[in-house]
This record gives C-alpha cells, structure tokens and sequence, in this order.
C-alpha cells in the first residue's frame, strides 16, 4: 500500500503535491489582482470578467470527471496530465495579444488545475500512514486555503514591479518541479480497474455546470436577470441537471455514485463543504472592499490586513485536523463551525469607526473558523470509502465547495450592490451624478485617484453608505453559516483511523 512508501520519497511526493495545490489554487486571486492592468495593456473592458470565470467554469466542469477518471485509471497518469495542461495553459496565457485569446488560454489552465487539487488530495490519502494524516491533511488544507489569501499579495507586486504576464510564467517553474517531484518518486500503489466510462454523465454534467456559471456570471451585467438569455441558461441548467441526475442513477460507473452519498459522513461533508464555500468567499471579498473603500488604504494594505486571517487558517487547518484522531469529526467541526459563526457575527458589526486592530481580531477569528474545513471534510468525506471511491469523492467536495463560493460572490454581489445603490440615493438624494454613476459602482472608492477627486463631505458619505452594505452584506452571510453549524449536526462522532485497515473501509452501499 501507499503507507510503505519511505521517507524520504514521501518527502518529496508531499513536496510536489503540495506545489501544485499552492499554484492552481492560487491562479484565480493572482489573476483578479492584475485584471486592472491587464484591461489597460489589453482593452476589451467589457469581457474581463470572462479571464477569471474561463478558468473557474473549467475547473468546475473537470473536477468530477478527474476525480471518477483517477478511479479506474490511476491518480498518477492523470495528475501529470492536469499538470502539463496547467502549464500549457499559463505559457499561453503569457503570451496573450487580447482578452478573448486569454480567455481561452485560461480555459485551459482551468481543465489543468479541475485535475490537480482534488488528485492531490486523494494521493496524500494513498500514500501518507494512518498515524500522520491528520497532520499532513491540516497542512495541505492550509495551504489550500492560505492560496485565496497569498494571491492577491503576490498578483499585486509581480503586476507592479515586474509584469502582468509573470504571473502566468511563473507558474513553470513551480509546476514543473511539482511535475519532476510526482513523476520519479510516486508509484502507483492503489488497486484500480479500467471500466467503461460515463460519457452521458460526463456531458451532462458539464453542460449543466456550464448553464449554471454562464448564468450567474452573466446576470445582472451583460444580461438583467429576466431576459431570455439569462432564464434560458437557467432553464438549460435545470434540464441537464435532471438528465444527469438519471443518467447517473443508471450508468454502471457514474461520474458521481449516488452510493457515496448514501454515507452520512460524506453526504453531510458535501453539504458543510458547500455552505462553507458560499460563507467564506463573502469574507474573502468584502474585507478587501471595506478597507479600501472605506478606509481608504491601498491594495496592498488591503491585501496585507487578510494576513491575520491567514494565520487563522492555518492554524485551525492543522489543529483540527489532528484533533480528529480525539475528538472525533462532528466534535472537531462544531468547535470550529460555531468559531466561524462568532467571526461572521463580528464582521457583520464593521462601521467607518471601527478601528484597524479590531478589525484584525475579528478576521483572526474568522479564519480559525475556516481553516479546519479545509483538512477535515477531505477526511471525513473519505473516511469509509474504499481506496476505488477517494478520488470521485475528493473531487465530489472540491466540485461542491467551488460551487458554493460561485454562488456566495453572484448572490451577495447583488445584495451588496442593491443595499449600496438604495442607500447611495436616500443619502445623497439624487446627488449621485456629481461622483459619476457611482451609485451603481462603488470601485471608484477602491483607488486613491478616485478618492481623492471626491469632495471630503461627500467622500464621508459615501463611505459610510459602502460600510453600511458590507456590513448588511456580512449579516446576511450568518444565514449560510448557521446552515454550516446544522449540517455539521449531521456528521458522525467518528475518529480518523490508528492505523490502517483497507478491509473497514467499505464501498458505500
């Protein structure tokens, strides 16, 4: 079994995993940083939103299909594939003449980076003994969640010291050692067998993926929410996702069994990991927002107060997961869950006179509320699938946990944005032409050139009307993470196993 690798290969396949979980999770928040400057050097203004949603949609689309394929094929073959489609994907997009060529470039990334992250999860599963997975799994779910943090910090001084472009190249040399790590000190050591492969499952899948991403990314911008095109997309969503859901119960090997979700470890681990999504990309977006807009500091500022937040997340990740082998999963995840839910609550309290440092205990505490769902749902979401199931189901909860944080940034963009516009006119009372339709768009607020082209009383303002919506934002916000603390009730009391036993870990019939 994997448990028999050695130490010092061990070292270096965790090195490599741990490479690539760091660069294809981090591509989106590296990218969103540079995307001013990009539109500059590029133009093509009105399609920007589609470099960052290419690669979003085909990573989405992928996950599921990667994680079944990993299955009957081997983890091996297909993390070397995803990896060399990523780097393939980030020389284009190095190289790209216009935002639509990026677009596609990024396309490809995502199909890349849909196969790295949950592979890699499921590998460490196969190769690290029993004994030490709560420790390794903490450390690569920090890392996952350390990426959304760290990008915009790296995307924000490769942009302004170097150039836009090397935060795709920059990916060659990281991926390739990642690649070079995998490649000589990995073998294949879980049992696999090829079967026929769930093509119907895998189209309609992918189309209903996406319906849905085109829907939510197109709504409310190019399209109002009640035209043709946008209810279209989403009546193709409901379609093919009906199409799927019975092609599934009928393939012999489906792309996502319903027998996974038979085990209520997993099936309440899926849901956690959705609402969890949804939550804390609302805190990832917002706080950003309010600091630059409201307090008037520079991205860089903005990017550096998530730090404590990071740390936050880092150490939960590690604490909970080793807790696990104690405490037992639902114990684990309720401490931390209700954590999370007094740092929403914090945030949900955020004025203009709020001050620096408070703002940072609040965002400690929210990231020891996140941290932990990184490294225990993988753990729990696995605990007793067979060897042959760790890959769908890894990728089942990367595919769910991107779903939710898909649907936290369109659903509380539009309450934020509609509490802003309400609370710019009643405040201003009409006057919202003297800031350029800054009623409809609060970024002028995000730069100091902006800032400063507003008269004092009116900038005080209008940064109290944006603190005000991202506060209602936050407070909105507790609505998925009191759902977090229900389906957490759902988990069982299990305790990650002592040592390894392949026979208990039963196919989830």
């Amino acid at each position: 079994m994997g448990t028999q690798t050695t130490n010092s290969k061990l070292g270096y396949i965790l090195a490599g995993l741990l490479l690539a979980i760091l660069m294809a999770s981090m591509d989106n928040t590296i990218v969103a940083t540079a995307m001013g400057t990009i539109v500059g050097k590029l133009g093509g203004f009105d399609k920007f939103i589609w470099v960052t949603s290419a690669y979003m949609i085909a990573s989405m689309a992928g996950m599921p299909i990667f994680g079944k394929l990993s299955d009957m094929y081997g983890r091996k073959k297909f993390f070397l594939f995803g990896m060399i489609v990523f780097l393939i994907g980030s020389i284009l997009c190095g190289t790209a003449q216009s935002i639509v060529q990026l677009s596609i470039y990024r396309a490809i990334q995502g199909i890349g980076g849909g196969a790295l992250v949950p592979i890699a999860f499921t590998i460490i599963y196969d190769v690290v003994p029993p004994e030490q997975r709560g420790k390794t799994m903490g450390l690569f779910g920090a890392t996952f969640g350390l990426s959304s943090i760290f990008g915009p910090l790296l995307g924000s001084y490769i942009t302004d010291y170097i150039d836009w472009r090397w935060i795709f190249y920059i990916n060659l040399p990281i991926g390739l050692l990642s690649l070079l790590f995998i490649l000589i000190h990995y073998k294949q050591s879980v049992g696999h067998s090829e079967q026929k492969i769930d093509w119907a499952g895998a189209v309609t899948l992918v189309g209903a993926t996406l319906c849905l991403m085109f829907g939510l990314e197109l709504g409310g911008h190019t399209f109002a929410w009640s035209s043709p095109q946008i209810a279209g997309l989403f009546a193709g969503f409901a379609v093919l996702l009906l199409a799927f859901l019975w092609t599934e119960a009928r393939a012999k090997e489906p792309i996502i069994s319903y027998r996974m979700f038979r085990n209520r470890l997993f099936r309440a681990s899926a849901l956690i990991g959705l609402f969890y999504g949804v939550a804390f990309i609302v805190a990832t977006v917002y706080i950003p927002i309010f600091v630059q807009g409201v307090m008037g500091g520079t991205a860089t500022s903005s990017g550096l107060l998530l730090l404590p937040m990071m740390l936050g997340v880092v150490a939960s990740s590690q604490i909970g997961a080793m807790l696990c082998s104690k405490l037992g999963y639902r114990s684990v995840m309720l401490i931390f869950g209700f954590i999370f839910l007094l740092g929403i609550s914090l945030l949900a309290t955020l004025t203009t006179s709020t001050p620096k440092w408070l703002i940072t205990v609040y965002m400690i505490v929210t990231g020891l509320g996140i941290g932990a769902s990184f490294s225990v749902l993988s753990m729990a979401a696995i605990q007793h699938l067979s060897p042959m199931q760790r890959g769908s189901a890894n990728s089942t909860i990367s595919f769910v946990r991107e779903l939710g944080m898909a649907i936290g940034v369109t659903v509380y963009g539009i309450v934020q944005r509609n509490h802003f516009a309400a609370g710019l006119a009643d405040a201003l009372k009409g006057g919202a032409q003297q800031v350029g339709g800054i009623s409809s768009d609060p970024r002028v607020l995000l730069s100091p050139e902006g800032r400063a082209a507003i008269p004092a009383p009116l900038l005080e303002k209008i940064a109290g009307v944006l603190s005000g919506s991202i506060s209602y934002t936050f407070l909105w916000a507790l609505v998925p993470t009191v759902l977090v603390i229900c389906f957490i009730l759902m988990l069982t009391n299990d305790k990650t196993v002592a040592e390894e036993d392949e026979s208990a870990a039963q196919p989830a019939a």
